[in-house]
């Protein structure tokens, strides 16, 4: 069962090729030199890595309007390069997963060419097409202010297409069952070169009906199941990672409620409150927020995550909490995208305070799910607001104080990396933070490895500790007799917590520290009392001394 669930108990790192590492020269990340980072991955304790688009596309959309779903892009390699860079990995241990993106097309792709140049062809209907605009075409809009409507005409065939993004990304019929059916054909033959499944791009448009006369678009959730059986009969273990911001209410539609549908989604609920958290000290709503999501099927799983490739989504907090957010990490305008979200990086979003920045990855971790790490931020990667909307935060890696921070030997790649100020790579990098034992680097890979020896975040239940104080975060998780507890403190200023566990067992009074010598004994009362440092931390496995000797003999 714990094979078969490999997911549960994984590190993912997310990855675009394009701006890891370039081996030949070019101004370009390729797979050639992916595979030479690959030891670096591994020693840092990632398990899985999750691949960004790499197939071929005009590149108008960071390659999210794809032309062909069945090869990669000649900048980054062959399906050669590709075959090898996935046979390294599983030498390693080191699972793949790859961007699935197929709620649209590239208005490149030959079947959208195809469709639009013949009424006749079979790809006419794999597309989404209205004889007049539509009377609502400015609803739903993706990029709100960037982004106008979503409906375009195309003059070759005469009538509007639907592209719930850009307009060179026209809607896939997802509906219709031969566009189904090339949707499994694409996962089987990437399961086939090794991958161990897929991050699926923006799944509630996938399965939502479209058409000009639909008005509220309703889910298709037996595609869902169609897309896990198809994955377990090829593959058994394979997984998808569901890209869904949904509300609370509609987690099990997705997840199935016997786990039959998605395995994995991204918790967008906790990651949106847990930055409101990180803004104001104020717990109550991510407690909330992790009671909300907490129902799920046995199987099915978390995935957590603090900044990902896109904005810092913010559209589900109240507009209250999404300015108290904004007050706090992006107060220039610039900062901030489609009135909805933050752009920067987490590093330069916490002004580089190294003790925010460890209590912000520690609560990740600790946090019920799989943790999700964005390339760099292990090392704390700045970003480049003078690049527009998103591309701010895809600047290549920063490996050491080479020119171009060791990314490429180019002198003027298409996509510099930063250089100068506080997060340049000249400052921030690899290669400086390895040789320094107290570096970000170096503590991130010490968590990773105590992260995974806590299995019980993963495969346990939890529960939210009342404490004497509504700035400290108390999570308490038990699995197989076994449990750990962990303490977060929001303030800027130290703080006396005082708290019960809910457990009186003879023995399971004391609390270990797994991070230092700190320990802790609860008084004849049972209350605990922790001192926590300003934007402190603990983790702490319960049981006296005698119990934990037990349980490393059994």
């Amino acid at each position: 069962m714990l094979n078969d669930l490999w997911y549960k108990n994984t590190i993912i790192y997310c990855l675009s090729v394009g701006t890891f590492m370039d081996a030949n020269g070019d101004g370009v990340g390729d797979f050639q030199g992916l595979m030479r980072r690959l030891d670096y991955l591994q020693g840092l304790g990632m398990t899985t890595i999750w691949l960004m688009p790499f197939h071929p596309s005009p590149g108008r959309d960071n390659g999210y309007d794809v032309c062909d779903y069945y090869n990669v892009d000649p900048k980054y390699g062959t399906l050669g390069d590709f075959a090898e860079f996935t046979h390294a990995c599983a030498q390693r241990g080191l699972r793949v997963i790859i961007d699935l993106v197929v709620n649209h097309t590239s208005d490149q792709h030959p079947w959208f060419l195809e469709a639009r140049s013949d009424p006749a062809s079979k790809y006419r209907d794999w597309y989404v097409w209205s004889d007049d605009k539509p009377p609502d075409a400015q609803r739903g809009v993706a990029f709100p202010g960037v982004q106008k409507s979503t409906w375009s005409f195309d003059k070759r065939a005469r009538r509007w297409y639907f592209h719930r993004f850009y307009d060179f990304q026209p809607d896939l019929n997802t509906s219709n069952p031969h566009v189904q059916a090339e949707l499994l054909k694409i996962m089987g033959f990437w399961i086939q070169l090794g991958v161990s499944g897929f991050r699926m791009d923006a799944v509630p448009f996938v399965i939502a009906t479209k058409g000009p006369k639909v008005r509220r678009p309703a889910e298709q959730y037996d595609m869902l199941r169609t897309f896990r059986e198809f994955l377990q009969w090829r593959e058994g273990d394979a997984i998808i990672l569901a890209e869904a911001n949904v509300l609370p209410k509609s987690d099990l539609q997705y997840f199935g409620d016997e786990g039959e549908r998605m395995p994995m989604m991204f918790n967008f609920r906790v990651n949106q409150n847990t930055f409101y958290t990180l803004a104001t000290g104020n717990t109550k709503p991510l407690k909330e927020a992790l009671l909300a999501t907490k129902p799920r099927p046995p199987t099915a799983q978390w995935g957590v995550f603090l900044r990902n490739h896109d904005e810092l989504d913010l559209g589900r907090l109240t507009p209250a909490q999404r300015a108290a957010v904004f007050a706090a990490f992006a107060p220039d305008p610039d900062m901030q995208l489609y009135g909805r979200g933050i752009r920067r990086r987490l590093a330069p979003m916490l002004s580089g305070d190294r003790r925010r920045l460890e209590l912000a990855y520690s609560l990740m971790l600790s946090l019920p799910g799989t943790p999700v790490f964005r390339y760099g931020d292990e090392i704390g990667m700045g970003d480049d607001l003078r690049r527009p909307e998103r591309q701010c935060a895809r600047t290549p890696m920063q490996w050491s104080g080479e020119p171009q921070g060791g990314f490429t030997s180019h002198s003027n790649p298409p996509v510099p990396a930063i250089s100068g100020g506080a997060y340049g790579f000249e400052r921030v990098n690899v290669a400086q933070q390895r040789r320094d034992p107290d570096s970000f680097l170096n503590w991130t890979e010490r968590m990773i490895r105590m992260r995974r020896e806590v299995p019980e975040i993963s495969w346990g239940d939890f529960e939210v500790l009342p404490t004497s104080r509504n700035d400290v975060l108390a999570l308490c998780y038990h699995w197989r007799n076994n449990s750990v507890l962990f303490l977060h403190n929001f303030r800027a200023e130290a703080c006396t917590v005082e708290f019960r566990l809910s457990s009186n067992e003879p023995g399971r009074d004391s609390l270990i520290n797994l991070l230092s010598d700190d320990h802790s004994d609860a008084d004849d009362d049972g209350c605990h009392t922790v001192v926590l440092e300003p934007f402190g931390y603990r983790w702490y496995r319960v049981g006296g001394l005698d119990y934990l000797l037990r349980r490393t003999e059994v």
